[in-house]
Formats: structure tokens, sequence, C-alpha cells
């Protein structure tokens, strides 16, 4: 109950914000300024996660909750819908993709559910659309959790590969094909096989069950953590990494990655 009423609390609160006595710059905002800050408050909730910090992943959802209660508040302004109705849909969705749980479905393992979720919801999508498999994907996705997305989609059709060796033959064809281009030069050829080469390795990672954004993300900060590990010795030692030869730094490298994760 305390729950509720806080929610009803932060409604009422952003309903003011956007009265005509309430603030001038909330009131100005429209879909297209919340879309940015949607988009900035869900990559700061990412790496709230990925710091394992309770209160700062606290903060983070609220942040991001109210944004969303923002959004449901602008459409019941314009006589659209309202919060209520989203939490009503929401929960006709979760009930309908849940067969397994809600219904008579029986699943053998998570890999059946998964594929269950993709075909009840690519038959909705095909009751809206004339489109195929892959339409529904978001375009404005980032590149790399765009390419996941779509290879996870076509092998719920069977178009995949059957074992991970095959996926690393494809990997070497395609390192072998970005070497060739990388020995003739042409820089569209490069960008090509390299795209190539990326694309392989994210299909690689869902093959193998890894999230590919999330396995980048973490090797961002390995990289981060090391790299400031390097420069601190390098202080320490009265130099900055301008200062430092590139032996110099790989020595202090290696240290720092007996000392980082």
């Amino acid at each position: 109950m305390q729950a509720l009423k806080n929610l009803h609390a932060l409604l009422e609160i952003i309903r003011t914000l956007r009265s005509p006595a309430g603030c001038l710059w909330d009131r100005q905002q429209t879909r297209a300024d919340l879309a940015k800050y949607l988009l900035d408050e869900t990559c700061e909730l990412i790496d709230a996660i990925d710091s394992g910090s309770a209160s700062a992943l606290k903060e983070e959802l609220g942040d991001l909750l109210f944004q969303i209660l923002f959004l449901a508040v602008m459409a019941e302004e314009q006589g659209e819908f309202t919060l209520s109705d989203v939490m009503a849909a929401i929960s006709e969705k979760m009930i309908r993709r849940h067969p397994h749980v809600f219904g008579d479905r029986a699943v053998r393992d998570v890999a059946e559910v998964k594929a269950n979720w993709q075909a009840i919801k690519r038959d909705i999508e095909m009751k809206h659309a004339s489109g195929g498999i892959l339409d529904g994907i978001l375009r404005s996705l980032p590149a790399l959790i765009r390419a996941q997305k779509m290879t996870e989609a076509a092998a719920t059709v069977g178009f995949d590969w059957d074992r991970t060796d095959a996926v690393m033959l494809k990997v070497e064809e395609e390192l072998h094909e970005l070497k060739e281009a990388l020995q003739q030069g042409t820089p569209q050829k490069i960008r090509e096989e390299l795209g190539d080469l990326l694309f392989t390795l994210v299909n690689l990672c869902r093959f193998v069950k890894v999230n590919a954004d999330e396995a980048l993300r973490r090797a961002n900060r390995k990289f981060e953590e090391r790299f400031a590990c390097m420069e601190q010795k390098l202080a320490a030692a009265g130099k900055t990494p301008e200062q430092a030869s590139l032996a110099e730094m790989d020595e202090l490298w290696d240290e720092c990655k007996k000392t980082t994760a």
C-alpha cells in the first residue's frame, strides 16, 4: 500500500510541475525532449547496475521511473491514455507471452521459453504489419544490440548454425577476408569486412548465450580500470603517459593486469 501511495504522490508532483502554476521548464517539455532524457537515464541505470551499488541503482531507477511517469502524464493531458491503461496493457501482454505460467503450455527449458516468446510476439506483429521477421527490430537501437536481436529472431525460424565450431569457422573466414582487405588498402572494403567480422562475433556471442553488449561493456570497464592503474603508477614515478615510452607503459600495463579483474 505504501508503494501505491508513493506512486500517487509522484504523479501529483508531476501534474503540479506541468500545471499553469508549476515549473515553466517542465511545462515546455515535449515527448521529443523526454526521448533524449530517457536514453540518458537508461545509460545511467546500466552504469549503476554495473557498479553493483544498491544506492546508485535505487537512485537511477527513480530517475528513469520519473521520466516514464512524466510521459504518462503528458498523454493523460492530451486525453490519449492514462497510467492505468499502460499498466493494464503491459499486464495483459505479460500474461499472453507467458502461457507456460498463466496457461496450459508446457516448456522444457529456457530456450523454449524464449522461442515461444518470439513466436507469440511475431504473431501479434504480423497482424499489424505485412513485414518480415526482422521488421519489428528498431533501427534506432545501438548497432551491437540490434545485431544480436536480429540474429536471435532469425534463429527462431531455423536460420542458425548447429554447433559452435561452425560459427568459429565463419569468424575465421571473416577475419581472413579482413586481412585481404587490409592488404588491398581500400577503405570501403576494410569498413565492409570489419562490419562483417563484428556481426559474426555478435552471432557467436548469441550462439554461446553471451550478451554482446554486456560483454563489450565489461571489456570497456576492464580497459578503463587498467589504464587508470597505469596512469597512477606513472604519476607515482613523476611521469604522464605522454612522457612515458610505449615499452614503459606496456610493462606497467602487465603489472596492472595482475591486480585488476
